[in-house]
């Protein structure tokens, strides 16, 4: 079997070259203005990871209804957003032949208490363990709200088609709603939303659908799904499967395979299967198995930091695309590196105040990271000795501000 080149392009369905094989998975960039648009700092980040040799690169979750947010300061594309704001950074992330494209979220019940008072999800139940402090019992969605959502979601794909963007992702990871929607443990509708794997698929298919029909067929429309949520009840590998395979023959141009969710945040902590973690990737497993069954480009994100074993992976036909996160908050230039020598490996350390407790409120494997995003915002470069207090203590500064604050939107 011949090695598969990092650099290789590839062209999707609808037409769209890939310049090579690296995909920046998204990363919430916290970074918005207060109205909830891109400010200067965004465009120069986006522009910073172009000028870096990525390939594929995915925006943070961009919000479709700004009465809903996952964090304080989300972008949110809707009819209310600036889109010349928009179009600037469209066009700094598609520098140096760069494919930006847009991912599109709703929270679903992962909604901080201190930025909205009543969350909504498939069915009034709530986060379990030490969320059930800051996060609220969701009310579950009418029939039309949910109608609605659909409808916010193919909006928020049609003005991202508008501004420049080169594609959208949908959500479908992490715990957030489209995921709950798909998970039995919380989704215990009894009416056409929920009950069957069908049933609690037709969410994601009727916003898939609906983006279709507002960018047509030549505009790349992906998607993010969990491989499973990794707990009782809820989201299995199996019924992942089956998502992926009903997803691909409706015609879904591109599949990101991850994991987790707030309760079980494998997409936070950097857990893994031992086989998984030998191989650097967490989902390459569960890709091989997906392989088997569609023919729908894949992309395994979480784990990776060696060139060589990203080609390992492309050359075992189990992905089409290395995603990377974390890595290209540590060095921007990652791609350029890795594509020129596959020895390059991007180095991290392991994270903590000492206090692990501390650690897990401040979400510090997320929070640290994020202030390296911050310092490329400003023009800066990443920091690698960055002190875990300076982003703990940003954090608490930050959510001080929102907690007591009514949230302009």
């Amino acid at each position: 079997m011949n090695d598969i080149a990092l650099a290789s392009p590839i062209r999707l369905k609808t037409d769209t070259l890939i310049k090579n094989r690296l995909f920046k998975s998204a990363m919430s960039e916290q970074l918005a203005d207060r109205h909830h648009n891109p400010g200067t700092g965004i465009v120069n980040l986006y522009q910073r990871w172009a000028e870096g040799g990525i390939g594929l690169c995915m925006t943070g979750n961009l919000m479709v209804d700004r009465h809903q947010l996952g964090e304080p300061r989300n972008v949110v594309l809707d009819e209310k957003s600036d889109l010349e704001q928009f179009k600037k950074w469209a066009k700094a992330g598609s520098k140096n032949n760069c494919q930006l494209w847009a991912q599109l979220n709703h929270p679903g019940k992962q909604v901080p208490s201190f930025i909205h008072g009543q969350p909504v999800a498939p069915s009034a139940i709530a986060l379990e363990g030490s969320l059930q402090k800051n996060f609220k019992t969701p009310r579950a969605l009418l029939d039309g709200e949910i109608e609605n959502i659909i409808k916010q979601f193919s909006c928020a794909a049609q003005l991202a088609k508008q501004v420049g963007f080169s594609g959208v992702q949908i959500h479908g990871a992490h715990g957030y709603l489209v995921n709950q929607f798909l998970s039995s443990r919380h989704n215990q509708r009894q009416d056409k939303w929920g009950g069957s794997l069908e049933s609690r698929m037709r969410f994601v298919l009727s916003i898939y659908q609906a983006i279709r029909q507002e960018v047509g067929e030549d505009f790349p429309v992906g998607i993010k799904l969990n491989s499973a949520d990794f707990m009782r009840g809820g989201f299995t590998e199996e019924e992942s499967m089956q998502v992926v395979e009903k997803l691909s023959e409706c015609g879904i141009d591109l599949i990101e395979i991850s994991g987790g969710s707030y309760e079980a945040p494998i997409m936070a902590d950097g857990t893994g299967k031992k086989s998984s973690e030998q191989r650097e990737a967490y989902f390459l497993d569960y890709a091989e198995q997906v392989r088997k069954r569609v023919k729908t480009p894949l992309v395994v994100t979480g784990g990776f930091r060696s060139g060589k074993a990203m080609t390992a992976a492309l050359t075992s036909g189990a992905t089409d695309f290395i995603g990377l996160a974390r890595p290209l908050a540590l060095d921007p230039d990652m791609p350029n590196k890795v594509m020129q020598d596959e020895s390059f490996e991007v180095q991290s350390r392991e994270l903590t105040t000492g206090f692990k407790a501390l650690d897990k409120m401040v979400l510090l494997n997320m929070s640290w990271y994020e202030a390296q995003l911050a310092r490329m915002a400003q023009g800066q470069s990443p920091k690698l000795n960055l002190s875990e207090w300076y982003s703990t203590i940003k954090v608490f500064m930050h959510l001080g501000v929102f907690a007591f604050r009514k949230r302009r939107a």
